[in-house]
């Protein structure tokens, strides 16, 4: 074995919370070419190569390597990019590497994902013989059938299957020989990280009953099944598996709806969830992980700092509607009647006298209707 590092691409802020992607045997970074530009809106993305796969240099790992070996490896690239502490994902292979991890460095994993993977891959004797073959034949043969090992009929990405047949046949093998010996089934239980399982309702390697099976064992764990999708699900998939990874990761959406009720009211949150509908939901959930996950979290304001700026904002854009619900959510975080006029007075030199006195006449209503108790 070598002190060189996996090969990797970095997506993403560098003061982002840190998301590693590991790949399937056989693939490299291109499993995650769709997914992964958009996980790094709000992570810093590192996805990395399986030794002899991709840029990974092939005498990283040696005949009887496990999983525990390719895990060290990632820990070594963590530590070289500076990252203590990383939420992971990882497909086939690459999810046995992040259930390792979770069971025998918890201290280093924030949050796990396992897509179509296992905690056992059918017993050692198939990998052995795969193992066998790959050394003695290479892996032309394999990369012939590798769109029916990882795709539904008629699906393909030809550079993945590229990457398959590129592949060192020595590191592949050694890889074959990790699946042979990896069985964690006894130590799923002792996983305290939040895990997500996410199986393809049509993989043929790791069927959804693997997935379930982890998803059983672990506490708190949750699943996910995805329709159509076979064993590389985000290449196959990876809109389902982007939603579901986003939802995991981040927690922003959920925390936000927190916030966004804490300061806009229950009755026009509930109106807004009520009129939702499929077109609209991508923006509710957006509204929700960016605007209150993140934005309105941010502890560099208070909330009542917010709150002006964001009257301020309303007037100057003429958004009159917008404004009588911020001028009810100031109230709630903290301002006076004469704070919020203050504020108006204020945008009347900055953004023009017409704008003030449209806001000056939204905002009286809406503290009349306070003052009567009938303001929603």
């Amino acid at each position: 074995m070598t002190d060189k590092l996996l090969n990797h691409r970095a997506e993403g802020s560098t003061t982002a919370p840190p998301l590693l992607l590991g790949p399937s045997l056989g693939t490299s970074t291109v499993l995650w070419d769709t997914v992964a530009p958009e996980l790094s809106a709000t992570h810093r993305v590192v996805r990395w190569d399986l030794p002899g796969h991709g840029g990974s240099a092939a005498d990283l790992i040696g005949p009887g390597a496990t999983v525990g070996d390719l895990a060290v490896l990632v820990l070594a690239l963590a530590d070289a990019l500076g990252i203590e502490r990383f939420a992971y994902a990882g497909v086939s292979l690459g999810g046995a590497v992040g259930l390792h991890l979770a069971v025998h460095h918890p201290e280093r994993v924030s949050a796990l994902a396992a897509i179509c993977s296992s905690a056992h891959f059918g017993g050692s004797q198939p990998w052995e013989k795969r193992a066998a073959l790959v050394r003695r034949e290479g892996l032309a043969g394999l990369a012939e059938s590798a769109n029916s090992r990882w795709f539904t009929p008629g699906f393909t990405v030809p550079e993945l299957v590229a990457d398959h047949r590129d592949a060192d046949p020595g590191a592949y093998a050694a890889c074959c020989d990790a699946l042979a010996a990896f069985d964690l089934r006894d130590r799923l239980p002792d996983i305290t990280v939040p895990t997500l399982l996410v199986a393809g309702r049509e993989d043929p390697a790791t069927p959804p009953a693997h997935l379930r099976e982890i998803a059983d064992a672990v506490p708190g764990s949750a699943l996910v099944e995805i329709p159509g999708a076979s064993h590389l699900a985000p290449a196959q998939c990876p809109q389902a598996v982007l939603i579901a990874l986003r939802a995991h990761f981040s927690g922003g959406a959920k925390h936000g709806m927190e916030v966004r009720r804490q300061v806009l009211g229950d009755v026009h949150v509930d109106r807004a969830q009520a009129r939702q509908t499929p077109f609209t939901a991508r923006f509710q959930d957006f509204i929700s992980r960016y605007a209150w996950g993140e934005i309105w979290t941010d502890p560099t304001l208070t909330r009542r700092e917010r709150s002006m700026i964001t009257l301020t904002a309303l007037v100057a854009h003429g958004h009159y509607d917008e404004l009588a619900m911020h001028v009810r959510a100031a109230r709630r975080n903290g301002l006076t009647p004469e704070e919020i006029g203050a504020v108006l007075l204020q945008t009347a030199v900055y953004c023009g006298v017409p704008a003030a006195n449209s806001a000056f006449a939204t905002a009286q209503r809406v503290l009349a209707e306070e003052a009567e108790g009938t303001g929603g």
